[in-house]
């Protein structure tokens, strides 16, 4: 996400580091290169300019501690204008009597019908009762996607596939919700272009004539500027209450996510970060500013560990860790349950000083599913006894491990390893309470964020602590460049 976009500024900033004193000059070079990576993520003139020049009148004015050095105290800045550029939201949904009413619209394609499963999972799984109408009558496939979204979730679907008036069928559907006992009715209009004035008069009516309670614009980040003319033009004829930015996850620029509340003054309520049902995520304007800002998202991190794991089988792993137990079976386990989070570059993503690194990771990335294949392979070939006592497997029983699972004795070697590692830092972490966990994490950010810098400085090479030089990291460069042609031509 916004992998351009972070390179840019990185590269911006890093041109002033190392500088003991930054002169106006300077300032204003540094910021040019900031408001080029604005443009170039397709942010607007308008917004890329005056971001810029604000952020410049505060660094040459008194607002700033002079307690940070010149350019943390510009990354400061920055980081706060960007809040403010995409903020501030509130992401509640309303609870209304007897029921709150959700209009969804969009343009074609924007994956409207999507968003609705994945706005009706949300809402389950913070305890409302939703419900879908299909009042898409325009493409017949959008009544068949939302029954079967509604199926797999358990959510009631009002369907009439004989109607041609999508304002009675929606009238007709919250009469429905009163006997269904939900308390949040989605509603799905067709997708439509903003320059279409009879399709757009069509949702003004049901607006008007439905009186929703939210009305939410779908848009596909990835459209850019187009996004926010987009969203602009709804909320002239519908007065939006929020954006829903779909696809995210593929968009490397963020022009959309930067410019459409500067631009319509309609917060980004939601985000859409993936196919899934699951891949929907609440907008905050303080965890995107670091995500482009290259600082990470540890937050969002630990809100999806949360969701993700078992608690009860964690439960029951400290348990085991208190009494100086953790088998093989513990971290396949363990493993099993990281790999829900998905890809290796994904994780890394969220973690501060790591996007970068993710980035340049790219295609190398292992499939998750994949490599849990293979632990089990090996893990499957061990006997009981060998599982719960890993430091009896000795190199015969290694060959025979290897011989069963069908790989090398290295790759035994390697997983014991990885076990032996795991041991030390679960039995660390799980020492800590719930919430001295979710503290740590924190106080990572924290850092991160006093000293940015320390993260944008070049790679440490090993666990030496010692810099690798521009020749080091160019024959870095090369070697990843190397495996990634290798693991294309595999593929082909």
């Amino acid at each position: 996400m916004f992998e351009s976009l972070t390179n840019q500024l990185t590269d911006a900033f890093r041109s002033m580091t190392g500088r003991g004193r930054l002169t106006e000059s300077n300032v204003r070079e540094g910021l040019e290169l900031v408001r080029k990576a604005l443009l170039e993520a397709d942010a607007s003139v308008e917004v890329a300019g005056q971001f810029v020049d604000t952020v410049e009148q505060k660094f040459l004015g008194s607002e700033v501690s002079r307690a940070l050095n010149p350019t943390q105290q510009i990354l400061k800045i920055v980081n706060e204008e960007l809040i403010s550029l995409m903020g501030p939201v509130d992401s509640t949904i309303p609870t209304n009597e007897p029921y709150t009413t959700i209009m969804l619209c969009g343009l074609q394609g924007s994956g409207k019908t999507t968003t609705c499963g994945k706005l009706g999972k949300t809402l389950l799984e913070s305890g409302r009762k939703p419900m879908f109408v299909a009042a898409d009558l325009q493409r017949p496939a959008a009544i068949d996607q939302l029954e079967i979204l509604g199926g797999q979730l358990g959510v009631p679907v009002f369907v009439d596939r004989e109607s041609k008036d999508p304002v009675d069928v929606c009238r007709r559907a919250l009469k429905e919700a009163k006997d269904k006992n939900v308390d949040v009715v989605i509603l799905d209009t067709a997708g439509r272009l903003h320059v279409d004035d009879e399709l757009m008069a069509q949702l003004s009516d049901i607006e008007r004539k439905v009186r929703p309670d939210q009305v939410y614009f779908v848009v596909d980040a990835m459209t850019g500027q187009d996004a926010v003319n987009s969203a602009k033009a709804f909320n002239s004829a519908l007065e939006l209450d929020g954006v829903i930015l779909t696809k995210l996850d593929g968009d490397a620029r963020g022009g959309a996510a930067l410019s459409v509340k500067a631009i319509t003054g309609v917060p980004i309520k939601f985000i859409g970060v993936g196919e899934t049902l699951e891949a929907l995520e609440e907008f905050h304007p303080d965890r995107m500013a670091s995500r482009m800002l290259g600082m990470g998202d540890v937050m969002t991190l630990i809100e999806k560990v949360q969701s993700k794991f078992d608690e009860k089988e964690l439960e029951r792993q400290q348990e085991q860790l208190e009494k100086g137990v953790f088998t093989l079976d513990d971290f396949r386990k363990q493993m099993s349950q990281a790999s829900r989070l998905g890809s290796m570059s994904k994780i890394m993503s969220f973690i501060p000083g790591m996007g970068r690194l993710s980035g340049l990771l790219g295609e190398l990335d292992v499939d998750p599913d994949k490599e849990m294949r293979k632990i089990g392979g090996v893990i499957d070939s061990m006997t009981p006894e060998e599982r719960r006592k890993p430091d009896i497997i000795d190199s015969r029983r290694k060959r025979r491990i290897a011989a069963g699972a069908g790989v090398d004795v290295a790759r035994v070697n390697e997983l014991l390893s990885m076990h032996e590692r795991m041991a030390g830092m679960v039995k660390n972490f799980s020492s800590l309470g719930s919430v001295d966990r979710i503290r740590a994490l924190q106080q990572m950010t924290r850092q991160a964020s006093a000293n940015p810098f320390g993260m944008l400085g070049p790679a440490k090479k090993g666990s030496t602590g010692k810099r690798l030089t521009p020749k080091e990291r160019e024959e870095q460069r090369k070697r990843l460049e190397k495996l990634r042609r290798d693991k294309k031509r595999k593929k082909k």
